[in-house]
């Protein structure tokens, strides 16, 4: 193990990386609820959608640890499974098992992206400042989520958003959030992980007081319950290929690649998860497991997978290599059957982790040069605009397009790339879709 993972080269050890695999498994494990209470509003049974959740996160992430040695998780993406429900099914009409279809189908058109090294392409026409400024951009992001996870930050009609009610919810939320920084600030190599036992035991004793607060992420409807394989295979492959479909594969393909892309470019720049030329490490391979990861999700009954921002957690607690990954993914397997035991776990426990967490990600903004315009405009852009419109895509969408039309603008079209100038086109394309 010490071998095939390069530990010591990664300065990380056995003890790290499972400690690492634990916390980001705890970050992502909403999924396994979240997810199915989406797509079943499209019609997917319910429990058959967390079967498929559950395979998904496992064998993808397993990948993602076996084949790409990344610490990053691999689960049904957030963003994608809105479109699938919201705008695919219920807007569009568009029956469930044809919409996983496209899933599939948006999947292969990955692998063929990947193999043929384009997608790799992609991530190097990214300009460096765009790089560290959607790193900056996800941490922001992120610790956003922490806080309207905990209600520290709620929605207020006159200010859009503003400082929650003071209560025995954000009071836990806060004492979590300090217990773990001076954890951090002390070196202790669990600190992540402790500040979410630290919360979940915190705010149990008041969970009966402020049940909605606390919402547990699952109800408690007992302890066991057999995995539902019914939507294995039922997706629709011949209506699927449509005409009236390619908009849908399109923007499955466009929306999973940017996000997926961005996350990782991200992930990889603020942990220097970077090869000997100062490229995403294993880039290839992390992005061909991204691509097995959507295609297999169309055949288990799924909307597709997409590397996780909330690896974060795992990478703050010292995940270096795919072992951290591989963690994770043996931990989901026992919600095949166990599923009730997230209400153990509730949202507010990983809200001080994904808090801190952005102070992780926010180094790459140090490597921006922010006397130059024409580089530092479009970062900020593409930085503030991932949490300010609550949307990856629309951040390094917005950089991209800020990106081209300034370097136009300003004389220095020599310094645009074919491939950027493509990836603005579609990125403009999109805001249209």
């Amino acid at each position: 193990m010490e071998q095939f993972f390069a530990l010591r080269k990664n300065h990380s050890n056995i003890r790290t990386e499972l400690i690492a695999g634990f916390s980001s498994f705890l970050a992502t494990a909403y999924i396994i609820v979240v997810n199915p209470s989406i797509l079943s509003k499209a019609g997917l049974p319910f429990p058959a959608v967390v079967t498929a959740t559950v395979l998904v996160c496992f064998f993808s992430s397993l990948m993602m640890g076996l084949y790409a040695k990344n610490p990053i998780l691999v689960a049904p993406g957030m963003g994608l499974n809105a479109f699938f429900t919201f705008s695919v099914v219920i807007g569009m009409k568009v029956p469930w098992q044809t919409a996983l279809g496209a899933v599939f189908w948006a999947g292969i058109v990955f692998l063929l992206l990947s193999v043929f090294n384009i997608r790799v392409y992609i991530v190097r026409a990214i300009p460096k400042s765009l790089r560290h400024a959607i790193a900056a951009g996800i941490g922001l992001f992120i610790t956003l989520i922490g806080c309207i996870n905990a209600g520290f930050i709620v929605h207020q009609p006159a200010t859009v958003i503003g400082a929650g009610t003071l209560n025995a919810a954000t009071l836990t939320f806060l004492a979590g959030l300090f217990f773990t920084a001076v954890l951090i600030v002390r070196k202790q190599k669990a600190a992540v992980l402790l500040g979410i036992l630290f919360t979940t035991l915190a705010a149990y004793p008041i969970g009966r007081w402020y049940a909605t607060a606390l919402t547990p992420l699952v109800a408690w409807k007992g302890l066991l319950a057999w995995p539902d394989f019914s939507l294995i295979g039922k997706l629709d492959l011949v209506h699927s290929l449509k005409w009236s479909m390619v908009p849908v594969i399109f923007a499955f393909v466009f929306t999973d690649m940017f996000d997926s892309l961005s996350t990782f470019i991200g992930l990889s720049e603020a942990a220097d998860l970077l090869d000997e030329n100062g490229e995403p490490r294993q880039l290839k391979k992390s992005l061909l497991t991204d691509a097995v990861s959507t295609t297999m999700a169309g055949i288990l009954g799924s909307s597709p997978g997409t590397a996780y921002i909330e690896s974060a957690i795992g990478i703050g607690a010292g995940g270096r290599t795919g072992l951290t990954a591989v963690t994770a993914a043996f931990l989901f397997l026992p919600f095949l059957f166990t599923a009730p035991l997230l209400s153990v776990v509730p949202a507010i426990a990983t809200a001080p982790a994904l808090v801190l967490v952005g102070v992780f990600m926010m180094k790459p903004v140090t490597r921006i040069n922010w006397s130059a315009s024409d580089e530092a405009i479009p970062a900020f852009l593409s930085m503030v605009l991932i949490p300010f419109t609550y949307s990856i895509t629309q951040g390094i969408t917005w950089g991209f397009i800020s990106y081209t039309l300034i370097k136009l603008a300003s004389g220095k079209a020599k310094e645009l790339s074919p491939a950027l100038l493509i990836i603005t086109l579609f990125a403009a394309l999109s805001l249209w879709l």
